[in-house]
């Protein structure tokens, strides 16, 4: 096929273009041979005819191809495809990175991504290049695995202009190798790899107008690794640019770490360095951008500092290098003033305060530094003198002695650096990090370019011949014929450069040359290499030369490169600082290799004293200093050397624009770095071969379509690729087919493209058409049935119509006859009914007036005497009210009288106690009152009497006495006054008693009316008491139920605390072991461990699991309470175990990492004390508000008793009888409180007496005859097993150490745990809590050890953790906690523990088990992981998908290593598992939910980070793995556990790639449908999204913005992640199951080697 045959009408070409570079064009009429225009269609629809000179313009790559991951994969390989498939990825995709062969494109998004989380390090670890999408993280792991595999060193060469991300790239880069490779000794060498970034970056980093961290200096991170584990690291710099300490130029800065000493000068240890802002020293501010930063400088001090400690740097010495930064900075401030106008000669002022802070911090002599600023010492033949330097000179020595200073302070930081990370055991392979600067190229380059532009020649040599021999080793392997190609080799430009008489080799000697400068120099440059084709002279008249570099044309200015390749540096100046009293500083200057060069060879007057023999008296660090050049390149040539042994990976970073604006992709400026970085060259290198390379597995399932049925009869897949290639593309030279690939030319694969989109459209056109004529007959079928089925329905209906009509007309004559008799006889009878009514109403007519006139006679009659009856009942009835009226009067009065009277009976108290019945206590007050009164009054009667019968003796005597008188005349006035005094006495006496009496009355009626007051009063304050309470009671029960649901979720949350904690333990666990471990590694001896120690790990292991899941219950709290002083001593033993009682290691010869291990038990103790409180406050918050919650119930269960109790009587009373009840309940619970106390301190005092009674007799009995009396004390127990405490260990390894369920296959499960709980009902039966305490210690130490061994068994895992569950709800059952009794039978309440309380074991359990819990998760993933991806994204159990897949992806073509099948028989094993040790089906359910979280989450991050998984294809294939997931769960029973729900956001993904994403309404829908994604990962789906080729269109970016901010609007700007976090783990709930097995039936098999124990 000709290369013309393509230019056909419809086809898309690349133009040049002054804005974009490129754009698109579409050919409008056909190319044919001799042509000299190529008419074309742009974009905007304006026609344009292109000419054509030379070649014709580049052809399009087809839209499957423009967003290949790998631009090697184009099928036309050239400039313009290469930038449109990076712009399209970078804006469409948002993909930064992209592969180019063995380069990766990393474009700088300046903005930050989420794709670098340490779950995106762990999903591309382990896997191959291709399997996942372009990304740095790949790039590393490729490294990692070739040099673990091959154990070959790797290197990883990151270049690009500044700002282009590469110191960005290396840390990730660093921190990938550090996560993956872990370490291996030194656990802190991860932390000092990652800690050396801060540090150079703050040294060797400043603010460009390119780049606000722009790395002014090249380095080499060599990380060196052992049992592929890091082991240490070596950093090597290059040409660090040290003209930025002096000078900077506008809108930049210098050295970070200047800003930040400034901008921290407040802080009390930098107050002695006399620092202020940096706008006020001249090295800082002439770049004039200091201000903005300085917040952020300050916090990168800090950084910086915690850096320096991480690598081992003292704070003295961190100090002592501010100390000499700082005098760096008051350097610049000295002034230099000139003597005169001619400026022969300049002088420092000694009260300079620049020059005082410099000697001062540095610790030289103020004069001694002034004199050698402005002279100069000078040795000729025979003398030595001084020579005075002008202003200018006496500046420049001044700088040059600032950067001398500075560049040796970076020299030591960077050998401390190394010296931190420096490995004791050495390293066998090394993966090396090069950092360097890339291609530049500005308006004035100096010697810095010069030096960077020469590296980045050398670095494209070695790239050119990376790439040149990869493609051959590529072609030798497929035993392809191997053609030379010519690609650029820039060997002529690398010896114009360092070649014999070169320019370097010129420079070096110019600067010999006492009066060498720019000017001559740049004069030899024309004389010798005027006529190569890399050099050229500019058309200007100044010293300036061009070279030809790889990456274009570069014009360098000669003013200041041969001053800047000597770097003097003033001789007496640098001794100054050796002399100095700052250690560090002589330091600094003694570590320095090359001596300072004397500036007297160049400052000298006459030429003649260069070639004197009188210089050897110059110092000899002269003759063996080296010039900047001079060891540039030889660092450099090391450089080449290391990087030609080692492994090479390519990182070339791209700055997309200029204004550091994020996603905004500038065309000319990527282009200008992509021919720069060789990403060009590389494509041309691939295009001159066979780009295009296909397994003959891929070429079949993609081109299937293109093979005929003759070639399909082929037995092996190279055969039918051969076949059906020769009859495809005809030309042999456009392809060739190798041992396992087939490779294509440039452009063939776009031409099988179109053909086999041609085939497949012919294909959908004649499946269309034989549809369409199918539906067109069948449509025919359907008519002509129906057409005849309306006309047999027709007929039918006229027929019936005539047939019908028939009937009618019959009809019809036979209704007219009938109704035409109806109607005559109707009128016949209508006409004789009416003559009979006329009849009938005359006769009615002549007999109702005859009634009529006797009527009004009878009425006449009946009013009569109705009127005569009237008028008589009228008088009748006035004279009987009358009567009436004046009964009703008197009845009146009687009845107010009655009133009055019933009122004082009212008042009274029998009245009152009858309205008022339930106050009987104060009526019985009062009745007892009113019977005193009543007594009262009986006795005053009968002082009455007495008084009135004394009376009446005296009137007898009086009357006999008058008797007497009487008989005697003469005494009749003394009768008469007797008379009168008696009477008188009579009447004062009788008023007297009389008016006593009744003002006593009248003082008890007053207090009975004001006690009914009063009670009146209390009754309407209690009903109005009694609705308060009753609304606050109801207050109070809503609060209580929004608090106890409250309480309930920080239950929730405080469990998952509480295991988070317990998580931590473990890694402080297993810290340990690994510091022990590494003790042993070192001193090459194990570890010794006292018995002591043992039980002091055993206690720790149980002070941390007192924190149990269940909350201590108030009884046993309110026992000790209870218990007093009598039970004081016996307190201690319900209470954890002292760290007291346990032996202390001895501090005598204590290893520092034993010190380390306290140190961090002591941090977790701290951590167990906080959380103990925690729970302590929330039980205590919890009893009031169940106290709250109880006292509705009692008022209503008190109410309703009320309310049987006093049925029909008043509400008064009742509420009484309420109030006095209550009071009579509490006062029965206080006295009930008061006997049960008084019980329990007498059982407690029995409990000590018998305690010391047994310790006494085990004292006094041997060990013989230890068991016999415990058998004597057990006689009356049933269910335990007898134990001496030195059978703990026998024990142990019996039922844990050495137990294997094999053994006896019929044996319950969790047999081990009844056997520890039944030794532990034997040392509670003996009250011995130690003991029992001292077993289940060393059983949780043993379970740790066993799952240590064997941490990867999910059986033995499942078994322990089935086991522990069991034994602590064996602990929970028997325990005296009713709570946990209700299920129990009698015969296992008579096993229930009597002495020793179990809550700290449960807690020690409870913790082990969350602990198993969490290691049977890790070993479950361990087996799973490998299988997840294989299984839900790769295998394809609906076959025919896969063909449409695009190319340019990479895909592997062996099969999946594992299938859905497999996945779900490994879930179903590990349930079978589960449910053969017989734990809980609730934890089995949370355990597998727990894996389908990790299946989900997995997913989903591999679904979110490969390109070629976003697809309809995929789509369906997993929603169909998901539904078989969904039926498994259903089949087993599980459906309602929980696990569907984690599998939502998978199922949500998989509909996310099925649905359409076309419209707004689609983007609506999308959005409402993805509920549980993430807004980042919706967006990431869009974007990686592959449509079908012919099928579908891509998905436009508008439309993706659409989606982006509908979602922002629907999350609230919450914040979300990309990837699933798998390493999360659920709050696990472990139930109580009580056991259904009595104990007294449990029986031991004889294989557990058990006899020692006695059944009791």
């Amino acid at each position: 096929m000709a290369a013309g045959d393509q230019y056909v009408q419809g086809a898309r070409v690349w133009i040049p273009d002054c804005v974009e570079v490129w754009r698109v064009a579409e050919i409008t009429r056909d190319y044919k041979e001799g042509d000299t225009v190529l008419h074309l269609c742009l974009e905007d629809g304006s026609a344009l005819a292109y000419p054509i000179e030379f070649q014709l313009p580049p052809l399009c790559n087809p839209d499957c191809l423009s967003d290949a991951d790998d631009l090697v994969a184009l099928s036309y390989l050239h400039e313009p495809a290469v930038l449109h498939s990076l712009r399209r990825r970078f804006l469409e995709a948002n993909a930064i990175y992209t592969y180019c062969g063995i380069i990766l494109v990393a474009i700088n998004p300046y903005k930050p991504l989420p794709i670098y989380e340490e779950e995106v390090i762990y999903a591309y670890s382990g896997h191959e290049m291709g399997d996942m999408d372009p990304h740095i993280f790949a790039l590393a792991e490729e490294a990692y695995k070739q040099m673990v595999r091959f154990g070959k060193n790797q290197s990883l060469i990151i270049s690009g202009e500044s700002g282009a991300g590469k110191t960005v790239s290396a840390k990730y880069a660093m921190r990938y190798f550090t996560t993956v490779g872990g370490c291996l000794g030194d656990s802190s060498m991860e932390e000092k790899v990652l800690a050396s970034s801060p540090v150079m970056e703050a040294f060797g980093n400043a603010r460009t107008t390119r780049n606000d961290n722009s790395s002014r200096f090249g380095k080499y991170i060599k990380i060196g690794f052992s049992q592929a584990c890091v082991t240490g690291a070596t950093i090597k710099t290059y040409l660090l640019e040290k003209s930025r300490v002096t000078f900077q130029a506008k809108a930049e800065r210098n050295y970070h770490i200047f800003y930040q000493l400034c901008a921290s000068a407040t802080l009390p240890e930098l107050q002695g360095l006399g620092l202020h802002g940096a706008e006020s020293f001249h090295y800082t501010c002439q770049g004039q951008c200091t201000a903005p930063q300085s917040t952020t400088d300050a916090a990168d001090l800090d950084s910086t500092r915690h850096a320096f400690s991480l690598l081992g740097v003292p704070e003295a010495d961190q100090l002592e290098l501010f100390n000499i930064l700082a005098a760096i900075l008051h350097l610049g401030n000295i002034v230099v003033r000139g003597r005169d106008r001619r400026g022969d000669g300049c002088f420092v002022e000694p009260a300079d305060e620049a020059l005082g802070l410099f000697c001062a911090l540095l610790g030289i002599e103020a004069s001694q530094v002034m004199h050698w600023l402005c002279h100069r010492k000078l040795v000729t033949a025979g003398e030595t003198y001084l020579k005075p330097l002008s202003r200018q000179q006496a500046l420049n020595s001044r700088d040059a002695l600032a950067k001398h200073m500075y560049g040796q302070v970076f020299r030591w930081m960077v050998s401390r650096v190394n010296c931190a990370l420096r490995s004791l055991e050495g390293h066998h392979t090394s993966i090396g990090i090069l950092d360097i600067y890339g291609f530049e190229m500005f308006e004035l380059n100096s010697f810095e370019q010069f030096c960077i532009n020469y590296a980045n020649e050398k670095l494209q040599q070695l790239f050119n011949l990376h790439v040149f021999k990869l493609e051959q080793e590529e072609y030798v392997t497929e035993e392809i014929p191997w053609v030379f190609v010519d690609f650029c080799d820039n060997q002529p430009c690398i010896e114009l450069i360092e070649g014999r008489l070169g320019i370097l080799d010129l420079l070096n000697e110019e600067c010999k040359m006492p009066q060498g400068s720019d000017g001559s120099w740049a004069q030899k440059l024309y004389q010798i290499h005027l006529g190569s084709s890399h050099f050229q002279k500019p058309k200007r008249p100044t010293d300036a030369f061009v070279v030809c570099h790889f990456a274009g044309k570069v014009e360098y200015q000669c003013d200041g490169f041969v001053e800047k390749n000597r770097d003097a540096v003033p001789e007496e100046l640098v001794g100054l600082l050796r002399a100095s009293k700052s250690t560090l500083l002589t330091e600094i200057f003694l570590e320095e290799g090359d001596g300072p060069v004397s500036l007297q060879s160049r400052r000298s007057s006459g030429p003649r004293m260069a070639g004197r023999p009188s210089r050897r008296s110059l110092p000899s660090s002269q003759k063996s200093k080296r010039s900047i050049s001079s060891q540039f390149k030889v660092s450099l040539n090391k450089l080449m050397e290391m990087l030609s042994s080692t492994t090479s990976h390519y990182i070339r970073c791209i700055k997309p624009n200029d204004g550091k604006q994020p996603f905004v992709f500038d065309s000319r400026r990527a282009v200008e770095q992509l021919r720069a970085c060789g990403v060009l060259e590389t494509i041309r290198i691939s295009a001159s071969g066979y780009p295009s390379r296909w397994t003959y597995q891929e070429f079949l399932e993609r081109y299937r379509a293109l093979v005929s049925r003759e070639e399909l009869m082929g037995t092996q897949e190279k055969q039918i690729c051969s076949l059906a290639l020769e009859r495809l593309l005809q030309d042999p030279s456009k392809y060739q087919c190798g041992k396992n690939k087939v490779f294509f030319r440039a452009g063939q694969v776009a031409y099988l493209e179109d053909l086999r989109y041609r085939r497949l459209r012919a294909a959908c056109t004649l499946l269309q058409r034989h549809l369409r004529g199918w539906l067109a007959r069948r449509r025919f079928g359907r008519t002509r049935a129906a057409a005849v089925c309306l006309q047999r329905h027709a007929r039918g209906m006229l027929a019936r119509r005539f047939t019908r009509m028939l009937r009618r007309t019959r009809a019809a004559v036979v209704l007219q006859k009938t109704l035409r008799m109806v109607l005559a006889r109707r009128s016949y009878l209508r006409m004789h009914q009416a003559v009979i009514t006329i009849q009938a109403f005359a006769r009615g007519m002549f007999a109702r007036r005859l009634y009529q006139q006797m009527v009004r006679h009878q009425k006449a009659v009946v009013i009569q005497a109705a009127v005569r009856g009237w008028l008589a009942r009228t008088r009748y009835a006035h004279l009987r009210r009358t009567v009436i009226y004046l009964q009703c009067c008197y009845r009146r009065v009687q009845a107010c009288r009655e009133l009055r009277r019933l009122r004082v009976e009212a008042r009274s108290v029998e009245h009152y106690k009858q309205l008022h019945k339930g106050m009987e206590i104060k009526v019985i007050q009062l009745q007892c009152r009113l019977d005193e009164q009543a007594q009262e009054k009986q006795r005053l009667v009968e002082q009455l009497l007495q008084l009135n019968a004394a009376h009446a003796e005296e009137v007898q005597r009086l009357q006999a006495e008058m008797q007497r008188l009487r008989e005697d005349a003469a005494h009749d006035i003394q009768v008469q006054q007797l008379q009168e005094r008696l009477a008188e006495l009579e009447r004062h006496s009788m008023k007297s008693c009389l008016g006593q009496e009744v003002e006593e009355l009248r003082q008890h009626l007053a207090e009975v009316e004001a006690m009914k007051v009063q009670l009146g009063e209390e009754r309407d304050a209690l009903i109005q008491r009694i609705s308060e309470q009753s609304q606050d009671l109801e207050e109070q029960h809503q609060r209580a139920a929004r608090e106890s649901q409250g309480l309930l979720q920080e239950l929730e949350e405080e469990r998952a605390r509480y295991q988070s904690l317990v998580q931590e333990y473990t890694r402080l666990e297993q810290g340990y072991e690994n510091l022990r471990d590494e003790v042993a590694f070192h001193r090459q001896s194990t570890l010794r461990r006292s018995p002591s120690s043992e039980s002091f790990l055993g206690s720790e292991s149980s002070y941390l699991s007192s924190m149990s899941t269940a909350p201590s219950r108030d009884g046993s709290d309110q026992q000790a309470e209870a218990s007093g002083d009598a039970g004081g001593g016996l307190e201690e033993r319900w209470q954890p175990v002292p760290e007291g009682l346990h032996p202390q290691p001895s501090s005598v010869g204590q290893d520092p990492f034993e010190k380390a291990y306290l140190l961090l038990l002591g941090q977790l103790n701290a951590a167990n004390e906080e959380l103990a409180r925690t729970r302590e406050e929330l039980r205590r918050t919890k009893a009031p508000m169940e106290q709250e919650e109880r006292k509705p119930l009692d008022f209503l269960k008190r109410r309703h008793i009320a309310e049987m109790l006093g049925l029909g009587r008043s509400p008064e009373k009742v509420d009484d009888d309420l109030k006095h009840a209550y009071d009579a309940e509490l006062a029965q619970k206080l006295e009930k409180q008061e006997r049960t106390t008084l019980k329990l301190q007498k059982q407690l005092r029995i409990y000590v007496e018998q305690i010391q009674e047994l310790t006494g007799k085990r004292e006094a009995i041997g060990p013989a005859q230890e068991l016999a009396a415990s058998a004597m004390v057990l006689s009356q127990s049933q269910a335990m097993l007898a134990w001496r405490m030195e059978d703990e260990g026998r024990i142990i390894k019996a039922v844990i150490t050495d137990y294997k369920p094999q053994r006896s296959p019929g044996m319950l499960p969790d047999l081990p745990a009844y056997i520890l709980f039944l030794c532990f009902r034997h040392a509670d039966h003996c009250c011995d809590e130690l003991r029992a305490r001292s077993l289940l210690d060393a059983a949780i130490n043993a379970i740790k050890r066993v799952m240590k061994k064997h941490s990867d068994d999910f059986d033995m895992v499942a078994l322990w953790l089935a086991n522990t569950c069991r034994l602590l709800n064996c602990l929970h059952q028997y325990s005296q906690d009713k709570s946990y009794c209700q299920g129990n039978t009698v015969r296992q309440n008579k096993h229930r523990l009597q002495n020793v309380d179990p809550q700290s074991s449960c807690r020690s359990l409870g913790a082990l088990a969350v602990q198993l819990y969490q290691q049977l998760i890790r070993t479950a993933e361990k087996h799973l992981k490998p299988m997840i991806v294989a299984a839900m994204l790769e295998s394809e159990p609906i076959q025919g998908l896969s063909s449409s897949c695009p190319p340019g992806h990479h895909r592997s073509s062996a099969a999946p290593a594992h299938t859905l099948p497999e996945l779900l028989q490994q879930l179903g094993s590990f349930r079978a598992v589960l449910d053969r040790h017989g734990l809980a089906p609730s934890v089995g359910h949370q355990a597998l939910r727990q894996l389908l979280f990790l299946i989900s989450g997995t997913t989903l991050n591999y679904l979110l980070l490969r390109k070629d998984t976003c697809s309809w294809s995929r789509g369906i294939q997993l929603r169909y793995n998901i539904s078989q997931l969904e039926q498994w769960l259903r089949a087993e029973g599980l459906h309602q556990s929980g696990a569907r729900e984690v599998l939502e956001p998978l199922v949500q993904a998989a509909q996310l790639l099925q649905v359409k994403k076309v419209t707004e309404e689609d983007a609506a829908a999308l959005c409402s449908l993805c509920t549980v994604l993430s807004p980042q990962q919706v967006v990431k789906i869009l974007r990686a999204y592959t449509p079908a080729v012919g099928l579908e269109e891509r998905i436009s970016p508008s439309f993706i913005s659409s989606v982006e901010k509908q979602l922002q609007d629907q999350y609230g700007g919450r914040p979300s992640q990309l990837l699933v976090d798998t390493s999360h783990l659920f709050p696990v709930h472990l139930p109580f199951v009580a056991s259904p097995l009595h104990l007294d039936e449990l029986r031991i098999p004889d294989a557990l080697d058990l006899a020692f124990l006695v059944p009791l």
